[in-house]
């Protein structure tokens, strides 16, 4: 076939052109492809961190978080349920579903008494011997290791301070009763779990023979460090007993016979809370504690409490001389104070047991 030069021209031409169109494309398709397929920016952290907390006291935190999260129940003598059943008596914590104002400091409470707005606190172990440290997470991380949602703190915060704000302490209190639940009996219990954990790492913090003791007297500072908290480090002389007995290294711990079962040893201990003014003012609460430490408890729980009951005496009431008989004689016929009823009670549910 013969092609005229004009056909050629043609010809050679639309080559041009489509091998002008191919590489214009060549150089646009790399850039359109990296568009479609960058990734996108990162999400938010679901929990946002404080503006003023420094990289190492978040890893602290979150650190604190795991280590309560790892709790294993074989790590005490005693049953953490067991523990946790005590705690949520309604005689001594409480059981509220919905934020209530503490009496005496205001702060925000839930379930058995746990604090819904305590910053992380720096509770450095003074005791060279004792390799524990203490754990002091915020109460935001207390609520996150206990598996709940951070958003529904904030909200119940929230409601508090405007209900706060609105009624004041005084009538906040008086409303606990007719409040909504804000959490379910089983968000109140993991607070409580994860709480109580919290004090047995801090009980063992407190005292190095924690592990050699009983499993009563394990649940007896527990329950010291659950009440009390922080403050539990000015019992000076209380602190100073338990740990006199303590092994200088592992070597000889193993050669010592544990410290749980010296009677003498434990009435001394004993008498050192029943001197304190916690054990007055809240003396139930005080005959139950400091009777798990008797190291014949397991053997007769009941013999324990009415021996450290006819030694603890209560907070006595300074009342004006005209009015003593006549405030005496109402004193003895009602309990006037939290300690008197939980006395009547105590009795009561002894004869109903007889």
């Amino acid at each position: 076939m013969r092609v005229s030069p004009r056909q050629l021209v043609f010809l050679l031409f639309a080559v041009l052109c489509a091998g002008m169109y191919k590489g214009a494309a060549e150089q646009t398709a790399p850039a359109a492809t990296v568009q479609a397929t960058a990734p996108l920016p990162s999400a938010a952290p679901a929990i946002a961190s404080s503006e003023t907390s420094s990289p190492s006291q978040l890893e602290a935190e979150s650190s604190a978080v795991e280590l309560l999260r790892s709790f294993n129940d074989a790590d005490v003598k005693f049953d953490l349920r067991d523990l946790m059943e005590i705690l949520r008596d309604r005689r001594h914590e409480g059981w509220v579903l919905a934020a209530y104002p503490d009496p005496k400091t205001g702060h925000p409470l839930i379930g058995a008494g746990f604090t819904l707005d305590l910053p992380a606190r720096e509770h450095s172990q003074p005791d060279p011997l004792n390799p524990h440290p203490f754990i002091e997470p915020s109460s935001a991380d207390l609520w996150r290791a206990a598996g709940l949602d951070p958003s529904r703190l904030k909200s119940i915060l929230d409601q508090y301070n405007d209900r706060f704000s609105t009624w004041k302490k005084k009538r906040f209190r008086q409303k606990i009763k007719t409040l909504t639940p804000q959490i379910t009996d089983e968000d109140a219990t993991l607070l409580l779990r994860i709480s109580a954990i919290q004090a047995i790492y801090n009980a063992r913090a407190y005292c190095r023979n924690f592990d050699r003791m009983s499993a009563s007297q394990q649940m007896a500072l527990s329950q010291l460090v659950y009440q009390m908290g922080v403050n539990l480090a000015h019992f000076d002389e209380f602190l100073t007993l338990i740990n006199a007995s303590a092994p200088a290294s592992v070597a000889e711990a193993s050669l010592e016979s544990p410290p749980s079962g010296d009677s003498g040893y434990w009435r001394t201990v004993q008498h050192s809370l029943m001197q304190s003014q916690w054990a007055k003012l809240y003396r139930a609460r005080a005959i139950a504690v400091i009777a798990m430490l008797d190291p014949a408890y397991a053997d007769s729980p009941a013999t324990a409490e009415r021996l450290v009951s006819a030694t603890l005496r209560p907070a006595v009431a300074h009342r004006h001389r005209n009015r003593q008989a006549s405030l005496n004689q109402v004193s003895s016929n009602s309990g006037n104070s939290r300690a008197g009823g939980h006395r009547k009670k105590s009795h009561t549910h002894a004869k109903r047991r007889a």
